[in-house]
């Protein structure tokens, strides 16, 4: 008789229940608003900046909404982007280069939906209008680089194993890394193999006889070849994230495109060249000898700093007092990889031959026992406005990433250890790598997509939806009746829960993503199709009704799942090597296809269920006249 057990409408109005409540955040709309953020040490945001912003703001005649401080940042609404942008000029101007002021879109989505953990789902660059920049990173130089720092240090330690070569030459091609030795004799060679192949294990090193020269030949493994490549993208974004972070943009979007660009996508920024000076600004990192014998303390309350020091501060405000001789640049740092070791959490750091590192190596010698501090140096862009016309101007910030004690000399190859936490330890290694491999990023492309038109794209986008969507409603309804109506009710559900995954699983909504609803409306109804002109065809057959809902959903779900994980494949595809669009549309696609399997057999089955199952019918509404043939028909094979 067509009945549904009990759990399965309790998990169908548990479906409803959070779908709606994921959903909802989405009707709320963002207001235009300032955030306000402190950019210098000693910089707080509190009572009194809202105070003298709100001066600011009143002196202009510009009317705010409201302000709140949250999170260390305060947040000032306005009633329209004009107004907006126009605060943002004079707030900037009033609190100079103390704080970062960013055009932020405060969510209005209530603190109840919020205490769930609901919240709207992220637009794209393309709805919400910004900036979009693409990145040719020059992978090849890191190779360059590397080469480099690898011919300096072979040759420091053949020359102080007394061994003579006659060439060292590196070489890269686009999928391999090497360097080949000459020697004179057999002797020398085999010396140098025994010794270079214990002390530079990233190599793959062979000797061979080329006319009277005898040659090592040293190849860098595909492993090891592929993972400095993608280290090297995956350090470059970090970077790039880190530096629109001050741009105080929180769903600001930075990913790989192909093998070596990468896309950044700074939604609500209108700021070309502030955004350009962001992403181009330098950072470099300094290695300092800790003045131990003076008190920091001091020396920061007074003002007054011993000669042949300078005063710095590392984290939560600690002063250091450190020596002026520079006894090693960030630039002679190849590689920095975090782990854990004997001690805790430690950094592995490795240099660059030449004698740069050979004096760090006596210094350090020199000076067992003492701090050594890691000072990460970086140029900052401030934009000023002078006679009307923007100037940018460059601030170097420095700032103590790590001290700690030396142990024994330090050579080409030594340990950070001191560090609280392997997070901590993992943050400082990507600093050494961010100064020690310094790849050219060019900007290749770039496109700036206005407020008004990111709105232009939700309206018209939003349009498709509900035309295809009231289409769709019209013809089932039309054509099936209340079948039809019960197909609208599940297409309805299939939306909210589109809506709902996007929200959880923090996707970002693009006008291609768009698309792909328009797509998954269509085919979300063809599977109940597929079901309806199943039972209309037992039905036309003289079938019995119960027998007829039963047959039609049983038969048509292997044709269902069949089209439906082939175009799921494909989504999976799409998503996997497209880039930008193709993956907004794709991943809208996916979800959509999960969740209208789910409504399209589930909802319907249980709606149909719910009118005409478990009771005699005779005529059912889906279209068409029938009379059925049998009196009888098997109880269990009318079941479900």
């Amino acid at each position: 008789m067509n009945r549904y057990p009990r759990w399965k409408y309790i998990l169908l109005v548990i479906l409803i229940v959070f779908g709606a409540i994921y959903a909802l955040p989405n009707i709320f709309s963002d207001v235009p608003a300032l955030q306000i953020s402190s950019a210098q040490r000693g910089a707080v945001v509190n009572e009194a900046t809202t105070q003298q912003v709100q001066g600011v703001l009143s002196k202009e005649s510009l009317a705010s909404q409201s302000s709140i401080v949250k999170n260390d940042s305060l947040f000032v609404t306005f009633a329209d982007i004009d107004v907006q942008a126009k605060a943002q000029e004079a707030v900037k101007e009033a609190l100079g280069d103390d704080y970062t002021v960013a055009l932020y879109l405060q969510p209005t989505t209530p603190g109840w939906l919020t205490a769930l953990g609901a919240k709207p789902m992220r637009l794209g660059l393309d709805l919400r209008g910004g900036v979009h920049f693409l990145l040719a990173v020059d992978v090849d130089a890191v190779f360059t680089h590397l080469a480099t720092a690898d011919v300096k240090s072979i040759a420091q330690d053949l020359r102080d194993e007394k061994i003579r070569y006659a060439a060292m030459t590196p070489y890269h091609t686009d999928d391999e890394q090497g360097l080949k030795i000459a020697f004179r004799d057999a002797q020398e060679r085999d010396r140098a193999f025994s010794l270079l192949q214990k002390n530079y294990r990233d190599y793959q090193w062979a000797k061979d006889l080329n006319d009277t020269q005898y040659v090592l030949q040293a190849i860098m493994g595909q492993a090891q070849y592929q993972q400095i490549r993608q280290t090297t993208i995956e350090q470059s974004m970090t970077i790039l994230r880190n530096r629109v972070n001050e741009l105080g943009i929180s769903e600001a979007v930075v990913t790989q495109q192909g093998a070596d660009q990468i896309a950044v996508d700074l939604p609500g920024i209108q700021d070309v060249a502030q955004a350009q000076n962001i992403i181009g600004k330098t950072a470099t990192l300094e290695f300092h000898l800790v003045d131990t014998q003076s008190n920091a303390q001091q020396a920061a309350m007074t003002g007054v700093v011993p000669t042949g020091t300078q005063l710095e501060y590392g984290n939560e405000q600690r002063p250091y007092l450190l020596k002026d001789d520079i006894i090693l640049q960030g630039s002679s740092v190849t590689n920095a990889t975090a782990n854990y070791g004997d001690q805790g959490p430690e950094v592995g750091i490795k240099l660059a031959g030449g004698a740069a590192v050979k004096k760090f190596n006596q210094i350090t010698a020199q000076n067992v026992g003492q701090s050594l501090a890691v000072l990460y140096v970086e140029t900052r862009p401030i934009m000023r406005k002078m006679d009307g016309k923007s100037v940018t101007t460059y601030k170097t910030e420095k700032r103590v990433i790590n001290s700690a004690t030396i142990n024994s000399a330090l050579g080409n190859s030594f340990r950070i250890t001191g560090l609280d936490s392997i997070q901590e330890a993992g943050t400082l290694a990507l600093l050494l790598r961010a100064g020690a491999l310094p790849v050219p990023i060019n900007i290749i492309q770039e496109q700036t997509i206005g407020p008004s038109l990111g709105q232009q794209n939700i309206s018209k986008g939003m349009l498709s939806v509900e035309i295809g969507f009231l289409l769709v409603v019209l013809f089932m309804v039309a054509y099936y009746r209340w079948f039809g109506v019960f197909a609208d009710l599940a297409l309805g559900l299939n939306l909210l829960l589109i809506v709902a995954v996007m929200s959880i699983l923090g996707a970002v909504m693009t006008l291609p993503g768009i698309a792909g609803i328009v797509l998954t409306v269509g085919m979300a109804v063809d599977a109940n199709v597929l079901i309806f002109e199943r039972i209309r065809e037992e039905l036309r057959n003289g079938i019995m009704v119960q027998a007829a809902i039963h047959t039609g959903y049983g038969r048509a779900m292997t044709t269902i799942v069949d089209a439906n994980v082939t175009t799921l494949i494909v989504a999976i595809v799409l998503f996997s090597l497209g880039s930008g669009a193709v993956k907004g549309f794709a991943i809208t696609l996916t979800i959509g296809l999960v969740t209208s399997m789910i409504t399209a057999i589930l909802g319907t089955r249980a709606m149909v269920n719910l009118v005409y199952g478990n009771r005699s019918v005779k005529q059912l509404s889906i279209g068409i006249k029938h009379k059925e043939k049998a009196s009888v028909f098997s109880k269990s094979a009318a079941n479900s």
